[in-house]
Protein backbone atom coordinates (compact mmCIF):
# COMPACT_ATOMS: atom_id res chain seq x y z
CA UNK A 1 0.00 0.00 0.00
CA UNK A 2 1.64 3.29 -1.11
CA UNK A 3 2.24 5.94 1.51
CA UNK A 4 2.39 9.69 1.24
CA UNK A 5 2.79 12.58 3.62
CA UNK A 6 -0.21 14.59 4.81
CA UNK A 7 0.83 18.23 4.59
CA UNK A 8 -0.42 21.53 5.90
CA UNK A 9 -0.98 24.54 3.64
CA UNK A 10 2.58 25.67 4.43
CA UNK A 11 4.01 22.40 3.15
CA UNK A 12 4.82 21.08 6.63
CA UNK A 13 4.41 17.37 7.23
CA UNK A 14 1.66 16.42 9.68
CA UNK A 15 1.77 12.63 9.41
CA UNK A 16 2.01 9.75 6.93
CA UNK A 17 -1.17 8.36 5.42
CA UNK A 18 -1.75 5.21 3.40
CA UNK A 19 -3.28 5.28 -0.06
CA UNK A 20 -5.50 2.42 -1.17
CA UNK A 21 -3.68 -0.05 -3.44
CA UNK A 22 -6.87 -0.67 -5.40
CA UNK A 23 -6.90 2.96 -6.56
CA UNK A 24 -3.35 4.36 -6.29
CA UNK A 25 -1.33 1.17 -6.74
CA UNK A 26 -2.81 -0.70 -9.70
CA UNK A 27 -0.78 -1.84 -12.68
CA UNK A 28 -1.40 0.94 -15.26
CA UNK A 29 -3.09 -0.06 -18.49
CA UNK A 30 -1.73 2.25 -21.19
CA UNK A 31 -4.15 1.03 -23.86
CA UNK A 32 -7.21 1.85 -21.76
CA UNK A 33 -5.72 5.25 -20.90
CA UNK A 34 -5.21 5.97 -24.61
CA UNK A 35 -8.76 4.95 -25.47
CA UNK A 36 -10.22 7.05 -22.66
CA UNK A 37 -8.24 10.15 -23.66
CA UNK A 38 -9.35 9.61 -27.25
CA UNK A 39 -12.96 9.37 -26.07
CA UNK A 40 -12.62 12.47 -23.89
CA UNK A 41 -11.24 14.58 -26.72
CA UNK A 42 -13.78 13.29 -29.24
CA UNK A 43 -16.73 13.98 -26.94
CA UNK A 44 -15.60 17.60 -26.54
CA UNK A 45 -16.08 18.19 -30.27
CA UNK A 46 -19.31 19.99 -31.09
CA UNK A 47 -19.56 18.71 -34.65
CA UNK A 48 -21.05 22.01 -35.84
CA UNK A 49 -18.68 22.42 -38.80
CA UNK A 50 -20.58 22.54 -42.08
CA UNK A 51 -20.29 23.66 -45.70
CA UNK A 52 -22.87 24.51 -48.33
CA UNK A 53 -23.53 22.27 -51.28
CA UNK A 54 -24.69 23.56 -54.65
CA UNK A 55 -28.30 23.56 -53.51
CA UNK A 56 -27.56 25.80 -50.52
CA UNK A 57 -25.26 28.39 -52.10
CA UNK A 58 -27.08 31.58 -53.07
CA UNK A 59 -27.31 32.59 -56.73
CA UNK A 60 -26.94 30.54 -59.87
CA UNK A 61 -30.63 30.41 -60.66
CA UNK A 62 -30.19 30.48 -64.42
CA UNK A 63 -27.86 28.95 -66.96
CA UNK A 64 -24.63 30.96 -67.39
CA UNK A 65 -24.95 30.65 -71.19
CA UNK A 66 -27.17 28.95 -73.70
CA UNK A 67 -27.01 25.18 -74.13
CA UNK A 68 -25.59 25.07 -77.67
CA UNK A 69 -23.60 27.19 -80.06
CA UNK A 70 -21.08 28.87 -77.74
CA UNK A 71 -18.27 26.32 -78.05
CA UNK A 72 -18.20 25.94 -74.26
CA UNK A 73 -19.26 22.89 -72.31
CA UNK A 74 -22.88 22.99 -71.29
CA UNK A 75 -23.46 24.34 -67.77
CA UNK A 76 -26.61 24.56 -65.72
CA UNK A 77 -25.50 26.91 -62.93
CA UNK A 78 -22.53 29.02 -61.90
CA UNK A 79 -22.91 27.51 -58.44
CA UNK A 80 -21.85 24.06 -59.60
CA UNK A 81 -18.78 22.72 -57.73
CA UNK A 82 -16.35 23.42 -60.58
CA UNK A 83 -17.02 27.19 -60.45
CA UNK A 84 -15.40 29.60 -58.01
CA UNK A 85 -17.99 30.36 -55.36
CA UNK A 86 -19.87 27.19 -56.15
CA UNK A 87 -21.06 24.53 -53.74
CA UNK A 88 -18.71 22.10 -51.98
CA UNK A 89 -18.77 18.40 -52.79
CA UNK A 90 -18.52 15.89 -49.93
CA UNK A 91 -17.70 18.58 -47.35
CA UNK A 92 -18.26 18.19 -43.59
CA UNK A 93 -21.85 18.08 -42.43
CA UNK A 94 -23.30 19.45 -39.19
CA UNK A 95 -25.03 16.12 -38.73
CA UNK A 96 -21.75 14.38 -37.91
CA UNK A 97 -21.54 13.00 -34.37
CA UNK A 98 -18.11 12.38 -32.82
CA UNK A 99 -19.43 10.89 -29.56
CA UNK A 100 -17.75 7.69 -28.44
CA UNK A 101 -18.72 5.28 -25.69
CA UNK A 102 -16.74 3.28 -23.16
CA UNK A 103 -17.97 0.98 -20.44
CA UNK A 104 -17.69 2.03 -16.81
CA UNK A 105 -15.10 -0.57 -15.83
CA UNK A 106 -12.73 0.66 -18.53
CA UNK A 107 -13.26 4.32 -17.59
CA UNK A 108 -12.50 3.54 -13.96
CA UNK A 109 -9.45 1.50 -14.88
CA UNK A 110 -8.14 4.40 -16.98
CA UNK A 111 -8.56 6.82 -14.07
CA UNK A 112 -6.97 4.43 -11.57
CA UNK A 113 -4.08 3.88 -13.97
CA UNK A 114 -3.50 7.63 -14.25
CA UNK A 115 -3.69 8.07 -10.47
CA UNK A 116 -1.27 5.18 -9.98
CA UNK A 117 1.23 6.80 -12.33
CA UNK A 118 1.06 10.00 -10.26
CA UNK A 119 1.44 8.14 -6.96
CA UNK A 120 4.37 6.11 -8.30
CA UNK A 121 6.21 9.24 -9.41
CA UNK A 122 5.51 11.03 -6.09
CA UNK A 123 3.48 13.74 -7.80
CA UNK A 124 0.53 13.49 -5.40
CA UNK A 125 0.35 16.11 -2.64
CA UNK A 126 -2.24 15.41 0.03
CA UNK A 127 -3.34 18.33 2.24
CA UNK A 128 -5.37 18.12 5.41
CA UNK A 129 -7.54 20.91 3.97
CA UNK A 130 -7.41 23.87 1.60
CA UNK A 131 -8.82 26.72 3.62
CA UNK A 132 -7.67 29.93 1.94
CA UNK A 133 -8.40 33.14 3.84
CA UNK A 134 -8.32 35.54 0.89
CA UNK A 135 -9.33 35.55 -2.76
CA UNK A 136 -6.06 37.04 -3.99
CA UNK A 137 -4.14 35.32 -6.75
CA UNK A 138 -0.76 36.20 -5.22
CA UNK A 139 -1.70 34.36 -2.01
CA UNK A 140 -2.57 31.24 -4.00
CA UNK A 141 0.72 31.51 -5.89
CA UNK A 142 2.54 31.71 -2.56
CA UNK A 143 0.70 28.57 -1.40
CA UNK A 144 1.71 26.71 -4.56
CA UNK A 145 5.29 27.87 -4.11
CA UNK A 146 5.31 26.53 -0.53
CA UNK A 147 4.03 23.20 -1.88
CA UNK A 148 6.66 23.23 -4.68
CA UNK A 149 3.98 22.97 -7.33
CA UNK A 150 4.91 25.57 -9.95
CA UNK A 151 3.88 23.69 -13.10
CA UNK A 152 0.48 22.39 -14.25
CA UNK A 153 -1.47 21.65 -11.09
CA UNK A 154 -4.78 19.88 -10.57
CA UNK A 155 -6.45 20.76 -7.27
CA UNK A 156 -9.11 18.32 -6.09
CA UNK A 157 -11.45 19.26 -3.26
CA UNK A 158 -14.81 18.12 -1.92
CA UNK A 159 -16.19 21.61 -1.46
CA UNK A 160 -15.71 24.81 -3.45
CA UNK A 161 -15.50 28.15 -1.69
CA UNK A 162 -15.64 31.63 -3.20
CA UNK A 163 -12.09 32.42 -2.07
CA UNK A 164 -10.74 29.21 -3.58
CA UNK A 165 -12.48 29.79 -6.92
CA UNK A 166 -11.46 33.43 -7.18
CA UNK A 167 -7.85 32.88 -6.14
CA UNK A 168 -7.25 30.14 -8.75
CA UNK A 169 -9.26 31.26 -11.75
CA UNK A 170 -6.57 33.61 -13.14
CA UNK A 171 -3.77 31.07 -12.88
CA UNK A 172 -3.46 29.31 -16.23
CA UNK A 173 -1.49 26.39 -14.83
CA UNK A 174 -4.05 25.57 -12.13
CA UNK A 175 -7.27 23.64 -12.63
CA UNK A 176 -9.71 23.34 -9.73
CA UNK A 177 -12.22 20.47 -9.70
CA UNK A 178 -14.48 18.66 -7.28
CA UNK A 179 -13.64 15.09 -6.32
CA UNK A 180 -16.58 13.75 -8.33
CA UNK A 181 -15.30 15.55 -11.47
CA UNK A 182 -11.81 14.04 -11.60
CA UNK A 183 -11.03 12.52 -14.99
CA UNK A 184 -8.12 10.79 -16.66
CA UNK A 185 -7.30 13.68 -19.00
CA UNK A 186 -6.92 16.24 -16.21
CA UNK A 187 -4.83 13.88 -14.08
CA UNK A 188 -2.38 13.26 -16.93
CA UNK A 189 -2.33 16.96 -17.86
CA UNK A 190 -1.17 17.92 -14.38
CA UNK A 191 2.44 17.75 -13.26
CA UNK A 192 1.29 17.82 -9.65
CA UNK A 193 -1.94 16.56 -8.12
CA UNK A 194 -3.00 18.45 -4.98
CA UNK A 195 -5.78 16.59 -3.17
CA UNK A 196 -7.41 17.19 0.19
CA UNK A 197 -7.62 14.28 2.60
CA UNK A 198 -11.43 14.21 2.26
CA UNK A 199 -11.12 14.12 -1.53
CA UNK A 200 -8.73 11.15 -1.31
CA UNK A 201 -11.28 9.26 0.78
CA UNK A 202 -14.07 10.13 -1.66
CA UNK A 203 -12.05 9.01 -4.71
CA UNK A 204 -11.08 5.74 -3.01
CA UNK A 205 -14.66 5.05 -1.98
CA UNK A 206 -15.94 5.58 -5.53
CA UNK A 207 -13.21 3.71 -7.42
CA UNK A 208 -12.63 0.71 -5.16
Amino acid sequence: MPKTALLSLKGEKIKDIKLDDKVWGVKPNDQVIYEHINLFMANKRQGTHSVKNRGEVSGGGRKPWRQKGTGNARQGSIRAPQFTGGGIVFGPSKNRNYTKKMNRKERRLALKSALSYKAKSNDVIVLDKIDVKTNKTKDMLKLLEDLKSLDNTLMVVTELTDNLILSTRNIKKVKLVLANEVNTYDVLWAEKLIVTEDAVKYIEEVLK
